[in-house]
C-alpha cells in the first residue's frame, strides 16, 4: 500500500470538552422527572481496548460495569479492507497517533435519560449510540475525513458537537438520532470543543499538526493553520477567530506554539485557562480585553526528555480541570508523569502527584476530587482539590483518556456485549 505522510492526522490527546460551572452539568443531567431513577456515573474511555469503564462518581470510583464501544467492529474492518484509502488512514493513525495500537474510543458521554452513551471512534472515524442495556448500536454517524475526536455536548444534553479531525470541520449532531443540525469549519485538525454554559456559542480549538517531526520553534509555522473558532450554536455562523499567535507574541512569547489543547472556562466564563503544545504549564486568557493575562510554568520532571520530537503528539501537558468553586486547577502533567492542583488565584502549585503518562483531567460528581486518567499504568486517579494529595487509583482498561460525568439508569448492569 502507498505510504502516508501523519500530517493528516490529528492528536488524540486527550482534551477537553469542558463544562464551566458545577461538575454535575446540565449538559449531563436528567430531566427532573426522572433523575430519582438515574446514577450518576464517570465513564472512562479505554482507547486502546475499545472498551468504557463506569465506575462511580464520587467516593471510592469502584467500577460499577463495562461497555464495548466497538460490537460491530468486523463489518467496520470489512469496509476499511475493502477501501485502500481508508486502509492506509486506519494503519496511519495506529502507527502514529495511536503509538502502535488502533484507537477505537477518544470520547463520550450519556444520553439525558441514561439510557445510551454516544461514542467518538478515531480509527474508525465516526459516531455511535451504545445501547447501555442491551450493548448494541442505536445509530452510527461517519464523520467527514477519516478520523474522529474530541466532543463536546450541550448544556441541555440534546446536541453533541465532534471534531473531524481530517476533514476540519465540527458536526453537530441531535443525540437521541444521530442526525446531524448542522456543521462549521476550522483551522486545521480541529481537537477540542466547548459549549459557553448558555449554549448560545462552541468554542473549537484546532491544533494543527502534531505528528511531524518538525518540532523546533522556528519551524513552527510547519503546523498549519491553528486557531480558536467560535460560532453560533444555532446558526452555526462564526462569530470570531482567535488567534493566539498573536497574544503570545504582544507579551513576548513567539518561540511558544499556539496550538491550545485542553481548556477550560472559569465560573463567570471571563477568563479561558489553557495549554499549548509543548509547553510544561498552561496560560490565563482575559476574554473581554483579548490578552494573555498571566503564564504559569509549573516543574519539568528532571527524568522528561527534553526534546520536543519525543513527546506523544507534541503534547507535554494535556488536561485541565477546575473546581467548582472556581477556585482551583487541576493540571496534567502528561510528559512529566505527575498532576498537581494549582490555586487560580495565587498560580501556586502543591505537591506533585506521581501519576503514569496522565491524560486527561476532570471533576468528581461530588466536586471535592480531580480525576486524571493515567494512561501508562491503566487506573484513573482522584486528588482532593482541597489538599491536592492523591485519595485513591482505580485500574480501568488500556490506555484511558477521555474521563467524562453521565448518567445510567439506577439498576444497570453491564450488559452481555460489554
Amino acid at each position: 500500500m502507498p505510504a502516508i505522510s501523519p500530517r493528516h492526522l490529528c492528536s488524540v490527546a486527550a482534551a477537553l470538552v469542558l463544562t464551566v460551572t458545577a461538575p454535575a452539568t446540565a449538559a449531563t443531567a436528567a430531566p427532573d422527572a426522572s433523575a430519582a431513577a438515574l446514577r450518576e456515573v464517570l465513564f472512562v474511555g479505554n482507547n486502546w481496548d475499545g472498551t468504557a469503564e463506569v465506575i462511580k462518581s464520587s467516593g471510592d470510583f469502584a467500577k460499577i460495569g463495562r461497555i464495548n464501544v466497538i460490537p460491530d467492529k468486523d463489518a467496520r474492518m470489512a469496509e476499511i479492507n475493502a477501501d485502500p484509502i481508508k486502509w492506509i488512514y486506519f494503519m496511519a493513525i495506529r502507527n502514529s497517533v495511536g503509538e502502535g495500537h488502533d484507537q477505537f474510543v477518544d470520547d463520550m458521554y450519556s444520553t439525558p435519560d441514561g439510557n445510551s452513551v454516544v461514542v467518538s471512534r478515531p480509527s474508525f472515524a465516526d459516531v455511535v449510540s451504545i445501547d447501555l442495556a442491551t450493548g448494541a448500536i442505536n445509530w452510527r454517524f461517519a464523520v467527514s475525513g477519516y478520523r474522529a475526536d474530541h466532543m463536546a455536548v450541550s448544556p441541555d444534553g440534546t446536541r453533541v458537537a465532534v471534531s473531524a479531525s481530517t476533514g476540519n470541520k465540527v458536526h453537530v449532531l441531535n443525540i437521541e438520532t444521530g442526525k446531524e443540525l448542522g456543521s462549521f469549519g476550522t483551522g486545521d485538525k480541529p481537537h477540542e470543543n466547548i459549549f459557553t454554559k448558555d449554549g448560545k456559542y462552541i468554542w473549537n480549538m484546532s491544533i494543527g499538526d502534531v505528528n511531524t517531526s518538525t518540532d523546533a520553534p522556528w519551524l513552527d509555522w510547519t503546523k498549519g493553520d491553528r486557531r480558536i473558532t467560535v460560532v453560533d450554536a444555532t446558526t452555526y455562523q462564526q462569530v470570531k477567530v482567535i488567534d493566539m499567535r498573536e497574544r503570545l507574541n504582544a507579551i513576548g512569547l513567539s518561540d511558544y506554539s499556539d496550538a491550545v489543547r485542553p481548556a477550560v472556562f472559569s465560573p463567570d466564563e471571563s477568563k479561558l485557562y489553557f495549554q499549548v503544545s509543548f509547553f510544561n504549564g498552561f496560560f490565563e486568557y482575559d476574554i473581554a480585553t483579548d490578552k494573555i493575562t498571566r503564564t504559569k510554568t509549573l516543574p519539568k520532571n528532571p527524568a522528561t526528555n527534553d526534546d520536543r520530537t519525543t513527546f506523544v503528539n507534541d503534547s507535554r501537558h494535556h488536561g485541565i480541570s477546575m473546581s467548582p468553586d472556581g477556585s482551583k486547577l487541576c493540571v496534567a502533567g502528561t510528559m512529566d508523569d505527575y498532576a498537581t492542583v494549582v490555586n487560580r488565584t495565587t498560580l501556586q502549585e502543591g505537591p506533585l502527584v506521581t501519576a503514569s503518562k496522565p491524560y486527561w483531567a476532570t471533576v468528581s460528581g461530588d466536586g471535592k476530587s480531580c480525576v486524571v486518567s493515567e494512561s501508562g499504568t491503566d487506573q484513573v486517579t482522584a486528588i482532593d482539590f482541597a489538599t491536592g494529595q492523591k485519595t485513591v487509583s482505580v485500574p480501568v482498561g488500556d490506555h484511558p483518556q477521555r474521563v467524562r460525568l453521565g448518567h445510567v439508569q439506577a439498576n444497570w448492569t453491564s450488559p452481555s456485549a460489554g
